[in-house]
């Protein structure tokens, strides 16, 4: 009788061999041509295996096992019939998920509000993340033990927030529920543990991280963007932008905008460092951080330094779409000159972004902040944004770093230079 020997596939050019993630069928199961049969995870990217052909499977590897690309991984039985009565599996087509780059994404902000609003808080922290007790008095402490309530769940109205007695008391008149309280944060009270073995996606991406650390000379840069013209542009101009060029204006777009410029002015921080090279590109394909259901997929977006805002947006869009729907494929992932990742969305104030290899530099946006700034000797309340450059120190110097840093920061508080690729338009009125 027919068997059909099903070989693992390569997610991509330099795998050697991929783990077996998931099996999405049973062993003896019928599976129908193009039904996705098992999850195979490289160091690369994750990819959905589909049934070459309809028949009974016979799994020859397991859930857990590395397996080197081309190997048979199961068996298929294409002369067997399908069994009378079972249902006719829908085909999936093989959906390429991504290479994962290792940008560590920021932790979403919780959004979970606490019962009551007025007495449940999260508590103070020691230095070292314990629960500092000091902060609840001892008549309190004893009285929450007797009642099964955790320290830290009850807001203090004492010095520096400092849990008494008759808070204690304040709170269970008000319905203060303690299991619920618990529940409501997730927890049970149980001190079980759980173990789970890491994906070789996920590992890859930690070597990769801890190879940064120890194989770049990495520093990070700050400043600071009033974002005052950006959202006024926008504000002004978005829904004329969205009507005529099909597409909504973002900040990406405009940074991206931005970065391209200064990168022209400083090649050096869109180069890469090969054994005793230094290459240097006379082109930019920008990285963009976008989220996804498996997590944050880094796509590039190519010859970016050509395209319009327009252009930009839309390709942005695309990808982050592609990324959404799991249909990213590992050419829209692989390369990239330099690298922006935006922890903004998830309310990061500020952080130290981790260089995307073998790339030279990432820029780091953040979240924007109404703070009060000097304006022509008065203070004023501007939406201020800090960002981060982080850069191998070993092929970019300081002041280059510091000098495209404050580049892209001029940009982006006169939007207009980006139209005269960063001169003032009276320079290039005179042709200075």
């Amino acid at each position: 009788m027919p068997i059909l020997e099903m070989k693992v596939p390569s997610p991509g050019e330099s795998i050697s061999e991929v783990e077996i993630a998931a099996w999405l069928v049973s062993d003896g199961d019928y599976v129908e041509k193009d039904q996705a049969i098992a999850e195979v995870d490289s160091d690369k990217a994750t990819l959905e295996l589909p049934a070459e052909m309809a028949g009974i499977i016979s799994i020859k590897v397991q859930e857990g096992d590395v397996v080197p690309v081309g190997d048979v991984c199961c068996l298929i039985d294409t002369d067997a019939e399908r069994p009378l009565g079972s249902p006719t599996p829908v085909a999936a087509a093989p959906a390429i998920a991504t290479v994962v780059t290792p940008i560590p994404p920021q932790a979403p902000v919780s959004t979970s509000a606490p019962t009551p609003e007025s007495l449940v808080r999260s508590s103070p922290q020691t230095s070292t993340g314990s629960y500092a007790e000091g902060h609840t008095s001892p008549a309190a402490l004893k009285m929450m033990a007797d009642k099964g309530i955790s320290t830290g769940s009850i807001s203090g109205s004492g010095r520096d927030g400092r849990v008494l007695k008759q808070d204690v008391l304040s709170a269970l008149a008000a319905g203060f529920d303690p299991n619920a309280a618990l529940a409501k944060a997730g927890w049970t009270g149980s001190r079980k543990t759980r173990t789970e073995r890491m994906s070789m996606l996920r590992r890859k991406v930690a070597e990769r991280l801890v190879g940064v650390k120890n194989d770049t000379a990495m520093l990070t840069t700050f400043n600071e963007v009033d974002m005052k013209p950006i959202m006024d542009l926008r504000k002004k101009y978005k829904n004329k932008f969205k009507e005529e060029k099909g597409v909504g204006l973002g900040f990406m777009g405009f940074f991206t905008k931005a970065v391209t410029i200064a990168l022209a002015k400083f090649p050096g921080v869109n180069a890469m460092i090969d054994g005793k090279d230094a290459i240097f590109h006379e082109y930019a394909d920008i990285c963009i951080a976008v989220s996804s259901p498996k997590g944050l997929m880094v796509p590039v977006v190519r010859n970016a330094e050509v395209m319009s805002l327009a252009e930009i947006e839309g390709e942005i869009k695309r990808l982050a779409v592609r990324a959404r729907d799991g249909q990213l494929t590992v050419d829209e992932m692989q390369g990239g000159t330099f690298t922006i990742t935006n922890g903004g969305v998830f309310g990061s104030m500020l952080s130290t972004p981790i260089i995307n290899p073998p790339q030279s530099a990432i820029l780091g946006m953040h979240n924007i902040v109404e703070r009060p700034v000097a304006v022509d000797g008065k203070v004023e309340i501007r939406p201020i944004m800090y960002v981060a450059l982080s850069y191998d120190h070993r092929i970019v110097d300081g002041k280059e770093s510091v000098s495209f840093l404050y580049l892209v920061k001029e940009l982006l508080e006169k939007p207009e230079l980006m139209l005269f690729g960063g001169k003032e338009p009276n320079e290039v009125l005179l042709g200075l």
